[in-house]
């Protein structure tokens, strides 16, 4: 496995993983259009620059997901990206 975040044409989204406990790691990916409205980058930035420039934000996302209980691969989407206040 390559640990290289990389976009993905096909699907429109930048698929990398995400290291949790125990030392092992779990798929993600986040679309291009999620990237674009969470972040406001302006259409036709791209992804991958705009990803390396949060990739803290973006992996805690995954983790709240996967706390949430979701199953690999966690998709994200831009209301994943949203932290509950309280």
């Amino acid at each position: 496995m390559s640990d290289t975040p990389y976009f993905h044409d096909a699907s429109g989204t930048v698929r990398f993983w995400v290291g949790v406990e125990g030392g092992n790691h779990v798929s993600a990916s986040i679309g291009r259009e999620a990237l674009r409205y969470h972040f406001r980058t302006a259409e036709g930035v791209d992804s991958l620059e705009t990803f390396g420039r949060h990739v803290p934000e973006i992996e805690a996302a995954v983790r709240r997901r996967l706390a949430q209980g979701a199953m690999e691969p966690v998709m994200l989407r831009e209301h994943d990206m949203r932290v509950a206040e309280g």
